[in-house]
């Protein structure tokens, strides 16, 4: 199975692992240490909500996720609609 972050990107291939030294969104979002510096919003939401992932919001794929998605990382909602299908 692969390792998707909390808004369902896959942290194996995504390149700040190699190039940031990303440790995933479960070590770094906590302590506001993402790789852009700052808070994750996306983690934030889930989080709060008790979800350990987005897929599982009864609101997804928000609108906050579809412009994150569209912006970067496309691939992230299939992603999540994966993990909802297992």
């Amino acid at each position: 199975m692969a390792n998707y972050s909390i808004c369902g990107i896959d942290c194996d291939i995504c390149k700040c692992k190699e190039e940031n030294g990303c440790k995933g969104c479960s070590v770094c979002a906590p302590k506001g240490e993402c790789i852009w510096g700052g808070r994750c919003e996306l983690y934030d939401c889930a989080t709060g909500k008790k979800l350990v992932h987005c897929g599982l919001c009864p609101d997804f794929p928000c609108e906050k996720l579809r412009e994150w998605a569209t912006s970067e990382n496309p691939e992230r909602i299939d992603n999540l609609k994966k993990l909802i299908n297992t």
